[in-house]
This record gives C-alpha cells, sequence and structure tokens, in this order.
C-alpha cells in the first residue's frame, strides 16, 4: 500500500472496500442487462447502443432523475437495505413513463459514511431486481465515501433514467378532452414521499417503535413503512400499447390533485371521486395519530392511488381488465369536463372516501 492510500484511509476511504462493492454487485447489474448494452460495469461510462432508437420515426429521448427522501432513515433503522431500490427506480422511471416513453437505462449514486461492502450490494441489488421490473437496463453508477460528512451506518441514494418515446406519441395535457375518465392504479403503500410528515407523526408524536405490532396494519409498523413502492412502468407501456390513453400522472409529492393538474389542459376541469376507493389503514393512522387535516394528508401522500391514466370511457373495460391480468387494480375514480372558467385545467376532490 502506497503513502497516499494509506493517508486516504486514515482520512476514512476504504478504497479496499469500494472495490468489493463492485464485485459484490456485478451479478445483480447482469441481471438487468439489456441487448443494447456495451461492456460492462468498472468503466469511466456506461455505453447504450443507440441504433435502434436511430431506426424510429422520430425519437425523443425522456429523463428524469430522485432520489428516496426520509424512507432511507426507516431502511437505515431497519438494517434492510434490498428493498429501497424499488423506491429510487419507481420515482425515477415512473416520472418518465407518464409521457409514453419507454425507460432504457438507469444510473445510481451511493453516497455513504462508510463503505460496507454488504450493505453497499444490497442496495444495489433492490435497484437492479426494480429495473428488472421496469424493462430498464442498470447501466451504471458510483459509490461514494463521505466520512465527517456522514455517518458510518448512514447514506443516501439517488438515480436518473433515460427513455425514448416516438414524437407524434407523446402522451400528455394536450391529448386530454371533455368526456375523457380518470382511471386510478393502486398504490402498494406510502410509496416514497411524504416520509418526514410519517415519521413526525407515528415516530415521535406517537412514540411509535419500528417493531411494534399495529393491528389495523396486519405487521409491524416499520415493515409497512418500508414496503416497497410499486413500479408501474411496464403496466403503462402494455395500457398505452393495448388502449387509446391520452395522459397519464405519477402520483409523488404533492398528492393525487397536485400531479394530475399537471396533465389537465386549459378549458377542462377534472373531478374526482374519493368514494370510488377506501385509503389502506395507515393513511388514516397518520391523520388520526397526528390531527391531520384531509386537505393536509392529501397535499402530502397518495392516500391510495399511486398512478393515474386519462383515457376515452370507451376504453376503460379494456384497460381496467389488462391492468388486472398483470396483478394491478384499477378503477374509474373520475371524469374530465369542459371548465367552468377560461383557464381550467383544476382538479376538485369530492365526497367522502368509504371505510376499510
Amino acid at each position: 500500500m502506497s503513502s497516499e492510500q494509506t493517508a486516504y484511509a486514515a482520512a476514512g476511504v476504504d478504497i479496499a472496500a469500494g472495490d468489493r462493492a463492485v464485485e459484490l454487485m456485478k451479478e445483480w447489474v447482469g441481471k438487468t442487462r439489456r441487448p443494447e448494452v456495451l461492456g460492462g460495469i468498472g468503466g469511466f461510462a456506461g455505453l447504450f447502443d443507440a441504433s435502434r432508437i436511430a431506426g424510429m420515426a422520430h425519437p425523443v429521448l425522456a429523463t428524469s432523475t430522485d432520489g428516496i427522501g426520509t424512507k432511507v432513515a426507516i431502511a437505515q433503522s431497519m438494517g434492510v437495505h434490498d428493498t429501497i431500490g424499488f423506491d429510487l427506480v419507481g420515482m425515477v422511471v415512473d416520472d418518465l413513463v407518464v409521457c409514453g416513453a419507454e425507460p432504457l437505462f438507469m444510473t445510481d449514486y451511493i453516497a455513504c459514511g462508510k463503505v460496507e461492502p454488504e450493505r453497499v450490494a444490497a442496495i444495489v441489488k433492490g435497484i437492479a431486481e426494480a429495473c428488472a421490473v421496469a424493462g430498464c437496463a442498470l447501466l451504471g453508477g458510483e459509490t461514494a465515501e463521505h466520512p465527517g460528512l456522514l455517518g458510518p451506518e448512514e447514506y443516501d441514494v439517488a438515480g436518473a433514467a433515460t427513455g425514448v418515446v416516438e414524437r407524434d406519441r407523446i402522451l400528455g395535457a394536450d391529448r386530454v378532452v371533455p368526456g375523457d375518465v380518470v382511471l386510478a392504479l393502486e398504490s402498494s403503500g406510502l410509496h416514497s414521499n411524504g416520509y418526514s410528515l410519517v415519521r413526525h407523526v407515528l415516530l415521535g408524536r406517537a412514540g411509535w417503535a419500528l417493531d411494534r405490532d399495529v393491528p389495523e396494519l396486519g405487521r409491524t409498523l416499520g415493515e409497512e413503512l418500508l414496503e416497497p413502492t410499486r413500479v408501474y412502468a411496464l403496466d403503462c407501456l402494455a395500457l398505452v400499447d393495448t388502449v387509446e390513453v391520452h395522459a397519464m400522472s405519477h402520483v409523488t409529492g404533492g398528492g393525487l390533485a397536485a400531479n394530475l393538474a399537471r396533465v389537465v389542459p386549459s378549458g377542462c376541469a377534472v373531478t374526482i371521486e374519493r368514494s370510488s376507493w377506501s385509503p389502506a389503514p395507515i393513511f388514516g393512522l397518520v391523520q388520526e395519530m397526528g390531527g391531520v387535516s384531509t386537505a393536509d394528508l392529501e397535499a402530502t401522500l397518495n392516500l391510495g392511488v399511486g398512478m393515474v391514466a386519462v383515457l376515452p370511457g370507451d376504453a376503460v373495460d379494456a384497460a381496467i381488465a389488462l391492468l388486472a391480468g398483470r396483478g394491478l387494480r384499477a378503477w374509474v375514480c373520475g371524469s374530465v369536463a369542459p371548465a367552468e372558467t377560461t383557464t381550467g385545467g383544476g382538479v376538485h376532490l369530492v365526497g367522502q372516501h368509504r371505510q376499510g
């Protein structure tokens, strides 16, 4: 070992541990390989053969980047690191798919206070498994050791993805018209938004421990909070390949109304019927234990709807059947009407949720 390496190690950076982490993750990264991927991990950049894209009529690239937020604190507290990859991939690729883009490849970035090879490999394992579910390659990434900035057990994860869509198939507000129907796609739980509120209420104000058995949930609080985000990418792509879809919206930070409003054009307004579904118990617990208003809850959490599709009414039955065949529950939750004002673009939630 050179004096330079010794000095770096003395500063808290373990190069050998980083190398071992790369070796441990190679198997999982390999499971996401697509035919277009050139070479393997370990280079300075990931290589992706774009010749298929060149064969498209008018390819448009789409890109998205995101992180997991404070949900990583739950994973760290529980010592479970191989599920949050689904949260990362879901947050990134499902922002791409709402415009109709097929996710092609993803890269990740893991910053940690100390590189523990097995922990880093577990994180990458989850990311790779989620990439496989999304149909995209995990093309590369970076693991950085930040001693003094992060504690030895602390880490954060971020990622970016690139996708492609034919220009004349881009989905969005310009396709939405009065008479369209809003289809809700069920979430798997909290997904990866609003965890600052959830942790403040349940772990802070209520003082619950992560290993607390919660009868309403049928499992421990920690197991509920660590439930992975559903990755919708291939389900949504199957939907747009099978039926006419005008727009989609990924329900993340800001809740259902704010995210759906992003694809509602001027001249249209959407009414969402709360009575069309019953949110999972975790949402009611957060509201009850924290005294959170319905408005605040709906502006922070997905309340059981992780994705919505806006489509013609005559496509609804086929869409619901298709998604059911893929193991995904969907239902009509609202409709598009002419706006009463000239600006439009509003989303209004009416009624009360069904009791579970």
